[in-house]
């Protein structure tokens, strides 16, 4: 197939801007596009990969098989009632797209998660979270196609298995399934969850009541403050997931070190901000060659300019070795490594 290339430049393709090549590439804009290339067998004959945005991940080097780029547009609303709506959204749509679109239309649900770098369809995938909202308490159904017999297939939320950035497509069908759609239900009555960050204060410095609009606004402030731009300086947001640890011991560790941020979130298990963790081991600005950790937000490790892949995963490697020395803590990349 003409759309199918060799020897493809993956550098606009991964946020963190990495310049690998994949030997084989192909974009499809829907299903129909999808079940054609997947005709050609390749992918039984080569390794392969589906790619979205590119920014939860790490390439460390030439990808050695088959990349598939997900391109499917589209937001459509299937049902409207008093309450909320439903809604079906093509897995290309860029995230941040979908959320402005949300609080465009004054529906909440989303709000929480804007300026997430990535695309619609890999949001199930690790069930992003911010400030207080995970994706699956939107999710209803999760639209793709089976890759062994290119039928489609649909998951529902409960067939998903979420849990902390976590799924179904992350784990034990993460080489089963081509996400293509996702179904999301809005709310049409404000969720209003301003608890979680600096939300509440920077609604307060900003002047302005709670609502979906505001909501994403103080979150793309917050963000912005603290996230470096992609196409400014290569990173892929938080590189590590926050912990969880038992809480008996967080309580043990707030003995030597009273102003660890954690969150409780269980009777019995509380999550610890890695990026504290990070931070106060004194790593944040940390830098080795074009590899670094940001110098506002320690949980985003950065590209200066010419790092590979393998230069950025030693720097993790390096500062899972420190916290763990330092805490007894083990945490690990949020980013899938390839």
């Amino acid at each position: 197939m003409s759309n199918i290339f060799n020897n493809y430049s993956l550098k606009n393709h991964n946020t963190f801007g990495i310049a690998v090549k994949a030997k084989y590439f192909s974009s499809f804009d829907s299903v129909l596009e999808l079940k054609k290339i997947l005709k050609t067998n390749l992918h039984q004959k080569e390794q392969f990969f589906i790619l979205g945005s590119g920014s939860n991940i790490l390439l460390t080097q030439d990808f050695d098989g088959f990349i598939l780029h997900n391109t499917i547009e589209g937001i459509c609303i299937l049902e409207d009632n008093e309450n909320d709506i439903l809604v079906e959204v093509g897995g290309g749509v860029v995230w941040h797209d979908f959320v402005m679109w949300s609080v465009s239309q004054e529906l909440s649900g989303v709000e929480n998660l804007a300026l997430i770098p990535g695309t619609v369809g890999a949001s199930p995938v690790q069930n992003i979270g911010a400030y207080g909202m995970e994706v699956k308490d939107t999710i209803t159904k999760v639209h793709t196609l089976e890759i062994k017999n290119k039928e489609v297939k649909i998951f529902s939320n409960k067939d998903c298995e979420f849990s902390y950035r976590n799924s179904i497509f992350k784990m034990e069908e993460k080489k089963k399934f081509i996400i293509t759609k996702v179904e999301f239900k809005l709310s049409k009555a404000p969720l209003n969850k301003t608890t979680y960050g600096a939300i509440e204060d920077e609604l307060k410095n900003l002047k302005l009541e709670a609502n979906p609009s505001t909501i994403a606004e103080a979150v793309i402030n917050i963000r912005s403050r603290k996230l470096p731009d992609p196409k400014v300086l290569g990173n892929s947001g938080s590189f590590f997931k926050n912990p969880v640890i038992e809480t008996s011991e967080f309580e043990e560790l707030k003995k030597e070190f009273p102003d660890m941020v954690g969150y409780t979130i269980s009777n019995s298990q509380t999550k610890i901000a890695a990026g504290w963790l990070i931070d106060n081991a004194g790593l944040k600005g940390y830098r080795k060659a074009d590899a670094g950790v940001h110098k506002n937000q320690a949980l985003v490790l950065v590209n200066y300019g010419n790092a590979s892949g393998t230069e950025i995963i030693n720097l993790a490697k390096e500062i899972q070795q420190k916290i763990k020395i330092k805490y007894g803590i083990s945490i690990v990349p949020e980013v899938s490594i390839l």
